[in-house]
Parts: structure tokens; sequence; C-alpha cells
């Protein structure tokens, strides 16, 4: 739910400042750490069930991606910040329902979590109105366990597997394979899911070199994922707080 009123209060400007000063003091000390150009990484900030204000004081600080990962919430969100005047770049990041991609691909710009080539085939067909391509990222399941969401890299599964799911979006006109997503599994040293997930996008990115993109890490393990080649680090808590109780 958001907030009726788009109106930013000072206070929470200020909390806000803060905290992004804290995240693009660690994102700059894991890129000086891991010899990498502070240009290659983007910050996304994650602001499900935070309210558009809070999106409008972030685009007031410079940041341009936004993140959410339930329609439901996000729809309107969006639709209230762009009447508030401001157009970040959205990226949904949540485990996405096929009779949701209608709806997503009007504000979405990027989606992270294409993970099954029925998948790819809704967000095609959504996007036959669209004017620009788009950006979609394969999710990968790191453990293999495809029930917790995720394609899985070393299989041939015509549905679910890693490399039929990315000929299916490259296939689609409407849609442009830039790269992969994942999450470190539940139980997984953070350093172990990004070392494996790096594995898979070397493998990936020889296949498809276009695919650059690599979104991994949040607020707790993002520094680890950087090590690792992260292109896109989702962050919540550490930049916007404690995360109000979804409704």
């Amino acid at each position: 739910m958001t907030d009726s009123s788009a109106t930013v209060r000072p206070d929470r400007r200020a909390e806000l400042a803060a905290g992004l000063a804290q995240v693009r003091s660690r994102i700059d000390d894991a890129c000086a750490q891991a010899g990498r150009d502070r240009a290659e990484v983007t910050m996304i900030a994650v602001t499900k069930t935070y309210p558009a204000s809070d999106v409008l004081a972030l685009a007031g600080l410079g940041v341009t991606d936004m993140g959410e990962n339930r329609d439901q919430e996000a729809a309107g969100k969006a639709a209230e910040v762009t009447a508030a005047g401001v157009r970040p770049r959205w990226h949904f990041i949540g485990q996405l329902q096929r009779n949701k991609a209608r709806s997503v691909v009007r504000y979405a710009d990027v989606v992270h979590s294409v993970d099954s080539a029925r998948l790819a085939r809704a967000l095609a067909t959504a996007t036959a109105d669209r004017q620009t391509p788009l950006d979609a990222l394969l999710q990968v399941s790191i453990d293999g366990d495809a029930a917790r969401g995720g394609a899985l890299p070393d299989s041939a599964d015509p549905a679910v597997g890693l490399e039929p799911v990315a000929e299916a979006v490259a296939e689609a006109p409407g849609l442009r394979l830039v790269g992969l997503m994942a999450v470190a599994p539940l139980g997984w040293e953070p350093e172990r899911a990004f070392v494996r997930l790096a594995e898979v996008a070397d493998a990936f990115r020889a296949v498809h070199p276009g695919a650059t993109a690599l979104s991994a890490g949040m607020s707790g393990d993002f520094e680890i994922a950087i090590r690792y080649g992260a292109t896109h680090v989702r962050v919540g808590s550490a930049l916007l707080g404690m995360r109000p109780t979804l409704r």
C-alpha cells in the first residue's frame, strides 16, 4: 500500500540520505577491493512495502533504479510516482505469475525473474504494444530446487532449463535478454552461492555474449556479490530502514 500523499517529510528525506550515503560508501569500498570500476555496479533501491513518497525522495537524491516484487503494490505505486512527474527505472524482482505479465509490462523496464519458457511467452505476448523492448534477466536456481523459483542451469528441460528459457526470451521480439539473476539459497553461505552463480554466468555469456548483467546480492551480502561479478545489487533495509509489515 502506498501513502495517499506523495509528500516527502524532511525528516524522512534526511534518514534516506544518510542510508544512501552509507550504502554508496559500501559499494565504493566493495568495488575498490574487487578491483572493479564503480560504474559497473547499479544499486536498485528495493522499495516494496515503502510508500511512493520514499521513491520520490530517493529519486530526488539521485537514485534512478527502483525495485518491486509484488504487482498488486507496484502498479499503483508506479502510477503515483509517474503522476508526481518522476520516472525512475522500475525493476520487477519478485516471482511473477503469468497472469500478471500484462500488468507488469505497463510500468516495468526490467524483469529479473524470468524462470520458465511459459513465462517468457506470456511476457512476449504482453509486450506486443510496447514501444521499447522489456529487458529480461533469467532467474537461476543455484541449488537446483526449481520449487523456490529459478531456471535450472544444468537442465535441458524445455520448460525450466536455463538454455531453453534463454532461447524463448531471445526469440521474443518484445524482450531483450540482458543477463541473469539469483538469490542465495536458504542455508548457503553467500560466498558459496555467488561463486556458483559466477560459474553459471561465465558459461552463459559464452553462448549469449550480450547478456552481461548479473543481479545478485542484497543488503547483507552485496559486497560478496560484487566480488564475484554482480552488476546490479538489490538494497532494501540497509537503505530504507526497517521494513514495514506487509498488509
